[in-house]
Order: structure tokens, then C-alpha cells, then sequence
């Protein structure tokens, strides 16, 4: 009887120590999403969400006068969407195609060696890769450029996407691809047309997990898109985005107060990407 009081103590402590440091791990992130949302609440607006960054003489003279600064991020919400969008085109059906070639190969030398590699890039800083892209892309074409961010974001996104898909089609049963190939269809055409569907909600989450994990990178878009404070929709120039106008704000001491309503806007994106991976993800498990 002894024992068993024991063990119910033991359980019952375990438990007690798991909420506690659970909610010691979860104080530095409610204290950073409070901060974000009190201070940023209140420049959240139409124009914010519309105008472009504000001219820097413009925001010293409101600053010194007391008002509020004119001016938003309409310039870094288009250059991240479009950067992003490309990225995700070029990514999404070469990651897709990778992750299956993977899965089915994987005891081929071939198979292996490109996934160390993916697990290499995986694990690559974000500012290598912005250096890279600096050497590959905006050096032979002879300026920064929104096409050489989105490179920066493609090559971060692609191993995420690789092993997400990769990962998926493990899990799914043989027996569904043996059922494809058995009614005559080619073998291609069997994954394409019955694997992949199958396997779609986990492959779109793990998609949106790669944009929501590349959305807010800074350094590579540094060595590549440079940033602008004009509203752009030229892929081929100089493109700000919001990671990079929160670097920008940060240095100007007039701006300053912007930082939050971009941190916010930036993590209500982002919260909104994860929010529909988990529902994507409960309503299609494979």
C-alpha cells in the first residue's frame, strides 16, 4: 500500500514540476507577445496597412512636434508578399518533387547524399545563405533586386519542404501505391494522381510552416532585396519588406515607435499561417 502512495506521490509531483516549468518557459514569450500587442496596437490602421514608409524628414519634424508620424509599411507588406510568392512558386512543386524522390529511393547513394544535403542547408544560417545569394545572384546582375530575395527565401524554404513531403510519404501505406499500379496506371502517374492527394493536407502544412518560418528572416533580404521606401511591384529592383523595415526603424530614432505596429502586423501573420497549418493538419491526417 506503501508503494502505492508512492508512485501516486511521485505522479502526482512530476506533474506539479511539468506545469511549473512549463509555465516558467512560457513567461518570456507572453511578456514579448504583450509587449508587442500593447505598444502596437494602437498603430495598426488603414493607413499603416497602406501608406509607405515615411520620409525621414517628415517623421523628425511630427517627432519633434509631438504628433504622430505619417507613414506606414504598405511598401515592406508588398515586397514580402511578392517575394514571398515567388519563392513559394519555385519551391513548392521542386520540394514536393524532391521529398517524393526521396521517400521512394531512399536506399540509393543518390537518395542519401541529397538528404545530407538537405539537412545541411537545413541547418545553414540564414545570413550564409544571404551571402551566397549575394555572390550568385545580385553580383551577375549587377544590383539588389526583389528576384534575389526571393532566391535567399527559396533556398531556405526548399528543405523544409523536401522533408515534409518526405516524411509524409513514408507514412503512407504501400499498399495504396501496389492498388494504383495494379488498375494499369503508370507509375508516375500513380503518385501523382493518388499518392500526393493522399498526402496533401500534410504536405500543404508543412509548406505553410516553411513560409511561416522564412517570412520573417532579415539578413538574407539585406545581402539581396536591400529594401526601398516607395511602393515597388518591379521584381528586378530594389524591394523592401517587413523584416526590413523593423531593421530600418530600429536605426532611425524618429521611427522608432513603428517598430511595434510592424512586429505586430509581422506576428499576427505569422500566427495566422500556423493557425491555418493545424487546422489544415486536423482536418486531413494522413
Amino acid at each position: 500500500m506503501n508503494k502505492v502512495k508512492f508512485r501516486i506521490f511521485k505522479s502526482r509531483l512530476l506533474f506539479v514540476l511539468v506545469c511549473v516549468l512549463s509555465g516558467i518557459t512560457a513567461i518570456p514569450l507572453v511578456a514579448i507577445l504583450g509587449e508587442v500587442l500593447i505598444k502596437g496596437w494602437d498603430q495598426l490602421g488603414w493607413s499603416f496597412i497602406t501608406e509607405a514608409t515615411p520620409n525621414a524628414y517628415k517623421a523628425m519634424i511630427a517627432a519633434q512636434a509631438g504628433e504622430d508620424i505619417p507613414g506606414g509599411i504598405a511598401n515592406g507588406i508588398i515586397g514580402t508578399f511578392l517575394m514571398l510568392f515567388l519563392a513559394a512558386v519555385v519551391a513548392i512543386p521542386v520540394g514536393i518533387l524532391c521529398g517524393i524522390c526521396l521517400s521512394e529511393y531512399r536506399k540509393s547513394w543518390f537518395a542519401t547524399f541529397v538528404s545530407y544535403l538537405t539537412d545541411l542547408l537545413q541547418g545553414t544560417p540564414s545570413i550564409i545563405i544571404g551571402i551566397i545569394t549575394y555572390i550568385w545572384v545580385v553580383v551577375p546582375m549587377k544590383g539588389y533586386s526583389a528576384i534575389a530575395g526571393s532566391v535567399a527565401l527559396f533556398i531556405m524554404m526548399l528543405p523544409l519542404i523536401i522533408r515534409s513531403t518526405e516524411e509524409t510519404m513514408k507514412v503512407l501505406p504501400e499498399t495504396l501505391k501496389e492498388a494504383g499500379l495494379a488498375l494499369g496506371g503508370s507509375y508516375w502517374r500513380v503518385m501523382l494522381k493518388v499518392m500526393v492527394p493522399a498526402a496533401l493536407g500534410s504536405i500543404f502544412t508543412g509548406i505553410l510552416l516553411a513560409i511561416s518560418r522564412v517570412v520573417g528572416e532579415t539578413a538574407p533580404l539585406m545581402f539581396t532585396a536591400l529594401g526601398g521606401a516607395a511602393i515597388s511591384w518591379n521584381m528586378t529592383k530594389p524591394m523592401s519588406a517587413v523584416p526590413l523595415l523593423i531593421w530600418e526603424f530600429f536605426n532611425d530614432p524618429n521611427l522608432q515607435n513603428l517598430i511595434w505596429g510592424a512586429s505586430l502586423f509581422l506576428l499576427v501573420f505569422v500566427l495566422c499561417l500556423n493557425l491555418l497549418a493545424k487546422q489544415v493538419a486536423k482536418k486531413w491526417k494522413v
